[in-house]
């Protein structure tokens, strides 16, 4: 026996010997751990349930883009409401306290929905280029049912991946078996497996992230110079819409941005604790895995900084006058209602 494995089985013993929730009283930085766990889960979920009310609301924001928005915002609510709050348990108690079943649902979930915000921030890129490149083909041929049914399909092929990644791994066949030992919830991925789901679920959707916004800051840049160039003979409403559409880029970069700088610590970690098999890279990569769950709370901050139509939408919201007739037509985009 060597010593990763002696590490593995003293880990797993420390495990098996802890009851979750059998402790008669919190300590104060317990108290403290799960005062702030509850507070990124409930506006992790609040912020993101006032984006898919925006979107689903206001038909002046049913646009292709803002359907792709819609699509990681539901991802983002559904890590809020069934991820995070049992990640966090975990983190807390050192220990998985909610059975083998729910450790595999728990899989599944971690998993399909990670993968497909990736795939959905990719979609956000490739939007914005055509919309950028070529205006008039994007606004003809990129129609809200189009943009539903990429949606429709990034979500289903997603999740039929998903399910053979972990039927081939045993997680799903094994419900009772997904575990290393009882204290764990995690999945055993092969090495094949291991190196396609890193070209799949990460590499392919950041080199398409990388590129497209490297061509649309490229395009962006052109585009400035001719703005300021058409400003200074007069004032068109072509001006005008490139002006908005390259805001509009910048604002999806910085979401872009900070997607990219919360995803890549996560895999660099699972690479490394492949090859590494030792606790303590298992609770390093666990630990990591909160950076990524921490993305689902960022995203409707960044909304409210940086978009004057989603801070609009909340004050709507709040003072419950989208309950009024006709709601759904407000202009939001106007600083003044």
């Amino acid at each position: 026996m060597n010593l990763t494995e002696a590490n593995e089985e003293e880990f797993c013993a420390q495990s098996s010997n802890f009851s979750c929730f059998e402790r008669s009283s919190l300590t104060a930085v317990d108290v403290l751990m799960y005062s702030a766990a509850a507070a990124v889960v409930l506006l992790t979920v609040c912020g993101n349930l006032l984006v898919i009310i925006s979107i689903c609301h206001f038909k002046q924001l049913h646009t292709p883009t803002n359907l792709l928005l819609l699509s990681l915002a539901l991802a983002d609510l559904l890590v809020g409401a069934l991820v995070m709050p049992f990640h966090f348990v975990m983190l807390i108690e050192s220990h998985w306290c909610f059975g083998a079943v729910y450790c595999t649902i728990h899989i599944v979930l971690t998993f399909f929905l990670t993968c497909v915000s990736i795939y959905d921030v990719a979609c956000i890129a490739v939007d914005r280029y055509f919309a950028l490149c070529n205006p008039f083909l994007y606004s003809t041929k990129m129609t809200v049912s189009i943009t539903l049914k990429i949606i429709s399909m990034i979500w289903l092929s997603v999740f039929v991946y998903i399910m053979l990644l972990l039927y081939f791994n045993g997680s799903i066949t094994d419900m009772t078996g997904n575990t290393a030992c009882a204290g764990r919830c995690g999945v055993q991925v092969s090495e094949n497996w291991a190196v396609a789901d890193f070209t799949i679920a990460f590499l392919v959707p950041c080199l398409i992230i990388i590129i497209m916004y490297l061509k649309v800051f490229a395009i962006a840049k052109k585009h400035a110079k001719t703005i300021r160039s058409v400003q200074e003979q007069h004032r068109s409403k072509d001006s005008e819409k490139m002006n908005s559409e390259r805001k509009a880029a910048k604002k999806l970069g910085i979401l872009v941005s900070m997607f990219l700088l919360c995803l890549l610590p996560y895999y660099i970690a699972l690479i490394i604790a492949m090859y590494i098999r030792t606790p303590s890279l298992y609770l390093s990569a666990t630990h990591v895995l909160n950076l990524l769950y921490l993305n689902s709370f960022i995203n409707p901050i960044i909304y409210a900084l940086f978009y004057t139509w989603f801070q609009k939408c909340f004050k709507l919201i709040l003072t419950c006058r989208i309950c009024n007739f006709e709601s759904s037509l407000i202009n939001v985009f106007l600083k003044d209602t």
